[in-house]
């Protein structure tokens, strides 16, 4: 059957619309018959996300990202992904932006979610989620460490500029002669321990005779505690403790005025009128030594007694008039 003219142009130009559409599909990553979910994510910053990065779930590649665009003011940009429909997971379920690698690219993985929602479907938004990568991490890290250390070097560069103000010359020359003297005094110390080791190297006998005798001296005191302690000194320390708590007792009656010791001794008056009985007879043995005649007058014939004068130096009289 032969074509006419018409019809292999019809041909021709159909076969090209096709084959145009084909290769449109192709170069936006997008087959022409494919049963795929398309979803969509919002984030704020991609970091170098681009079309055609594959779409994970648990490791597995499940699709690619189709568009990234601009979808307000703020700068947010809405991406749009590939998802083939062999894996059903909840519409809850994030979608992960994460590194790639150490030394960049991203890329997208969705964490699937079980929790008897519906399931994703086409045209759906998810969450969205950013996994930090290692450079984020780094710099999160060591920003307060830099900071710190910013810090530091400023307050030693203050350190310094004071420390340059304090040591002027005398002060640097004092310092020197400061470190000298140290200088010496260690060397003096150290002939100080060598003449010290001398001395003990040459007396080492003596030393050694020493511990030993204080040894002997510390067995024969644990003998000595040994003897008291068979003697019974235990028990006498033991009476005498009774002993001292009975006289605590006594003193105590004493000084709570109990018994006939306790009144003599707290009773003011009785010292009082014993003191003055103690002086009355006192006075009295005095003036008996001084002037027996005053109390004892012997007659031998019969002669009629004279009466006593008192003397006008009578120690008697002195006593009473003190």
């Amino acid at each position: 059957m032969k074509l006419s003219r018409e019809i292999k142009t019809g041909i021709i130009v159909i076969g090209g619309i096709l084959l145009f559409i084909l290769g449109f599909s192709y170069l936006k990553s997008s087959p022409l018959f494919d049963n795929s979910r398309q979803l969509f994510a919002v984030y704020p910053n991609v970091g170098g996300l681009q079309p055609g990065t594959p779409v994970s779930i648990n490791g597995l590649n499940v699709g690619k990202v189709n568009d990234i665009r601009f979808i307000d003011k703020d700068g947010n940009l809405l991406v749009t992904f590939t998802v083939n429909s062999d894996f059903s997971f909840s519409k809850n379920s994030p979608v992960e932006l994460y590194d790639t690698g150490i030394i960049g690219g991203k890329g997208l993985q969705i964490n699937p979610i079980f929790d008897g929602a519906a399931p994703a479907k086409n045209g759906d938004t998810l969450a969205t989620d950013t996994r930090p990568g290692l450079t984020e991490l780094a710099q999160e890290k060591l920003t307060p460490l830099f900071k710190k250390f910013e810090s530091a070097v400023s307050d030693a560069d203050s350190v310094l500029l004071n420390v340059n103000e304090v040591l002027d010359t005398k002060t640097k020359r004092d310092l020197r002669d400061a470190i000298s003297g140290f200088s010496r005094l260690i060397g003096s110390l150290q002939g100080s321990a060598s003449s010290l080791n001398a001395i003990l190297s040459q007396n080492a006998g003596k030393l050694d005779s020493s511990l030993r005798n204080f040894q002997d001296l510390t067995a024969n005191f644990s003998k000595l505690a040994d003897s008291l302690n068979n003697a019974g000194l235990p028990r006498t320390l033991k009476s005498l403790e009774s002993t001292v708590a009975n006289l605590d007792k006594v003193m105590a009656k004493i000084d709570a005025k109990e018994g006939t010791l306790g009144q003599l001794v707290n009773d003011k008056e009785l010292y009082t009128n014993l003191n003055g009985a103690s002086r009355e007879l006192e006075l009295l043995l005095q003036d008996f030594r001084l002037n027996p005649k005053r109390y004892v007058n012997v007659s031998v014939f019969g002669k009629k007694q004279k009466e006593y004068e008192l003397p006008e130096d009578d120690p008697a009289a002195k006593m009473d008039d003190q």
